[in-house]
Parts: C-alpha cells; sequence; structure tokens
C-alpha cells in the first residue's frame, strides 16, 4: 500500500515547477539518509507542531522556499 501511495505522491511531484521538485528531492535525500531508527520524543514533537502549523495554514510560500534553498546552493 506505501508503494502506491509514494508512486502516486510522485506523480504529482512531476507536475509541479521545477523548484519545488528540486525541493521535494531534497527532503526525500534526506529521509533516506537517516537510519532506521525510531525517533526522539523531540523528533516526535517536532513533527506534531509542523503538523498543527500546517493545519492552521503557517508554511512557507514557494518564493519563502526558494529563498532558503538559494542559501545554500553552491
Amino acid at each position: 500500500m506505501i508503494a502506491k501511495q509514494l508512486e502516486i505522491v510522485i506523480d504529482k511531484i512531476r507536475g509541479l515547477p521545477e523548484e519545488r521538485q528540486a525541493a521535494a528531492v531534497e527532503a526525500l535525500e534526506v529521509i533516506a539518509a537517516q537510519a532506521d531508527d525510531a525517533l526522539t520524543e523531540m523528533e516526535i514533537e517536532g513533527v506534531r507542531q509542523a503538523q498543527d502549523a500546517v493545519r492552521r495554514g503557517e508554511y512557507a510560500s514557494d518564493e519563502d522556499v526558494r529563498a532558503f534553498f538559494s542559501r545554500f546552493r553552491a
């Protein structure tokens, strides 16, 4: 089931502008590079806070994301 969900999400990402695709790739690379260890309580709390912020509509615009990543690109 998860593999099918990943395929659906990746297909959606393919339809996004290139800069948003790049941001998605970077996020997935971070996740893939992490060990399979369970999250710490602090990490779980961070995820909960992020989920709450998204529910409240508090997330970065495309321009904010571009500006953030542009600071780290050579």
